[in-house]
């Protein structure tokens, strides 16, 4: 269960979290709802206001469970976990390599932009009849153009500031088509532009709650092969940043979220009706709507996908954590560098 990173989402706000022998017990309103073992568990997340109980916090520290509190909009507050632990040799072999993270860095931009392109070629294969054809062009010129820098990141022995150019590039190539990908008959159900902190249309409400629960997850893929979540490549050291871990989910995010975001939307799971409009212009999804969107998740990440390079199936909601796993063999030595996860 723990590799699969099974996790308890409370969504219920002024909900009550409290431990019952070897059980997390969630009430609301004193009436039991829900009663999990703890040894199923491998993280518990909370959303706005949920009362957690000193008891249950002290057995998921000793349980190596940890316990993550964003606010009502997936915005990450705290983390509550026992002692970190962590191969020393292993952390610093990290560090040293962040120090010229180049060949690394190359290796996490040929995995997102080759996931993201995937992304673009399956909506060509599956809707590719039904659009007009300016839009099927269009599409496609981003794909070539997306193979084409693929191929410079590949070949080139660019420096890290190019690298990063690079992926700057194709992430601004990708979403100038993303409308494109979106089929709902709701006009507010569009795509304008990428908008964070806070979003400011229900795309980006969608993306950015996903974002969230995929950052989660690798966190918590790096801790558990004792790599430092905080120390990355890609993205620069900031304080409180997960850096590694936000490096981990861009090879991933094409795939698990933006993939899951559009079916959502293309199948009519999440209507215009489903975002609650703020004042400042922030919209956010309704209890309701955030509880689809995390049964959809959980069930993206029991999908089996191939993994190329072991060339075994392997669960979604496991590719975190396999590809922490690559990259901490290839920081010992054991791999000449890091493979990417390629959806295929």
């Amino acid at each position: 269960m723990k590799k699969l990173l099974n996790t308890v989402y409370v969504t219920t706000e002024n909900a009550a979290l409290r431990k019952d022998g070897e059980n997390l017990v969630a009430e609301v309103e004193g009436e039991e709802k829900a009663r999990v073992p703890l040894h199923m568990l491998s993280a518990v997340v909370t959303f706005g206001p949920i009362l957690v109980s000193p008891a249950l916090i002290a057995a998921c520290a000793a349980a190596h469970i940890s316990i993550t509190l964003l606010d009502r909009n997936g915005r990450f507050q705290a983390r509550v976990e026992g002692p970190v632990s962590g191969n020393v040799l292993l952390r610093r072999a990290q560090y040293r390599a962040s120090e010229t993270p180049e060949d690394i860095v190359r290796s996490l931009v040929v995995g997102k932009v080759s996931n993201q392109r995937a992304v673009l070629m399956r909506a060509l294969r599956d809707y590719g009849d039904e659009m007009d054809a300016g839009i099927r062009e269009t599409i496609g010129a981003v794909v070539e153009r997306l193979a084409r820098i693929m191929r410079r990141v590949e070949l080139a022995g660019e420096n890290i500031d190019s690298l990063r150019g690079s992926e700057g590039e194709a992430a601004n190539l990708y979403f100038s088509v993303f409308d494109h990908l979106i089929r709902s008959p709701d006009a507010e159900m569009r795509w304008t532009g990428r908008s964070r902190r806070p979003p400011l249309d229900p795309v980006n409400a969608v993306l950015s709650f996903l974002y969230t629960l995929l950052t989660h997850d690798c966190r918590s893929a790096c801790e558990s092969v004792g790599l430092d979540p905080s120390v990355g490549f890609l993205h620069r050291d900031r304080p409180g940043r997960p850096s590694l871990a936000l490096d981990l989910m861009e090879e991933l995010r094409p795939v698990l979220v933006d993939r899951l975001a559009l079916s959502l939307i293309n199948r009519r799971q999440l209507r215009a009706g489903d975002f609650d409009r703020r004042d400042g212009g922030a919209v956010l999804l309704t209890d309701e709507a955030r509880r689809t969107v995390l049964t959809a998740w959980q069930e993206r990440k029991k999908e089996e996908r191939l993994h190329l390079f072991l060339e075994e199936k392997a669960p979604l909601g496991l590719v975190p954590f396999l590809q922490a796993q690559m990259l901490a063999r290839h920081l010992r030595g054991d791999l000449d560098a890091y493979p990417p996860w390629f959806w295929k």
